[in-house]
Formats: structure tokens, sequence, C-alpha cells
């Protein structure tokens, strides 16, 4: 499956994007906010995919995870996706990540309107949440400006190289106003 943008390619992931995936958890400044931490090995990695691409096969599905690739050269920039609540609740939750070398473009802000506009058009979703470390305002703007709302914050909820951090909530819902025109 493949999800596109102006600029930007979102493709399922595979196991061919194992290498390219893991090298990206690699980098400390990625890792900054990430709660799965440096993975020691390539090992760790798989053990972190294995259910998400076994989960491709699914009825039921939870896990949409996809490589973000250039349009003009199909360089791997970083990674992105939603996971599902169960289905009574019409919940997913994004998340993405670049290489810091792509920071600052757009292309993050570009990753979340695609997430949001497929989870609301394609998965049916009610609701569309995302979580982010309150010192992390490169990721606070991204989702303000994708026009969801804080809702809260949980306290010391997220475990980032051995501290509890604080986590600001937001969401956007199905009937929330939107303008992703550029898409």
């Amino acid at each position: 499956m493949e999800l596109a943008s102006g600029r930007l390619i979102l493709k399922e992931i595979t196991w061919e994007d194992l290498e390219k995936i893991h090298k990206l958890h690699l980098v400390p400044a990625v890792d900054e906010y990430n709660t799965l931490g440096i993975p020691e090995n390539i090992d760790e990695t798989r053990l972190i995919l294995r259910p998400i691409i076994k989960d491709q096969k699914s009825h039921t599905r939870k896990h949409y995870w996809f490589s973000i690739l250039l349009k003009s050269d199909s360089l791997f920039i970083g990674l992105c996706g939603i996971n599902l609540s169960a289905d009574r609740f019409k919940i997913g939750e994004i998340y993405y990540k670049l290489y810091p070398a792509h920071w600052g473009r757009g292309y993050a802000t570009e990753v979340a309107k695609v997430l949001v506009k497929y989870g609301f058009e394609v998965l049916k979703l009610h609701r569309i949440e995302a979580g982010v470390a309150t010192e992390n305002n490169r990721s606070i703007r991204v989702l303000e400006k994708i026009a969801m709302k804080r809702e809260g914050i949980g306290r010391k909820i997220l475990p980032i190289r051995g501290v509890w951090k604080d986590n600001f909530h937001y969401a956007i819902l199905e009937d929330d106003e939107r303008n992703y025109e550029n898409l």
C-alpha cells in the first residue's frame, strides 16, 4: 500500500526496510523523545517490526506503518504510522520520525496530514490522537499546524533514557475543521 502527498510517498513497510529503519533508530537526535530507545542490534529492530508486518495480513488490522520517501528520488527519510484502538472506539494514534537532515522543511507536517486524512477517509476513524513529550517543540508545532487540539498532559508517563517525562495529549475529531488542501 502507498499513500502520497505533493513531495512524499508513504510506502507500507516490508522486511526490505529493516536495515533502513534500524539505521534511523540509531540516530541520537531521532531518539531524543523516542520511548523505544536506541536498539542494541538489528535483531532488536526485527523484533519490533515482526508484529507490525504480521498484522498486515490480518482482517482486523491494528497497525499501518510506512517508510517516508521523497518523491523526487525515492530517498528514505523516515518512518511514520497510525496504530488503531479496539474497533468500537474508532481511534487511531499517529507518529512520525525523520532524519534530522530533513527537519524544518515541512515534511513532518505533510506526513501528519496524510495520516490524518487516511485515518478519517479510509479507516473511517472518529478520533485521531498523538502524544508528544512536553519538551518536543518541533513536534508540538506540527500537531498544532494540522489542527490538532491539546487536550491535556500525562505527568511522567514517557520512559525516555531512564527518566520519566511529561506528555501532551493532542487529538482531532472527524468533524473538526481542518484544511489539508495542499496534499
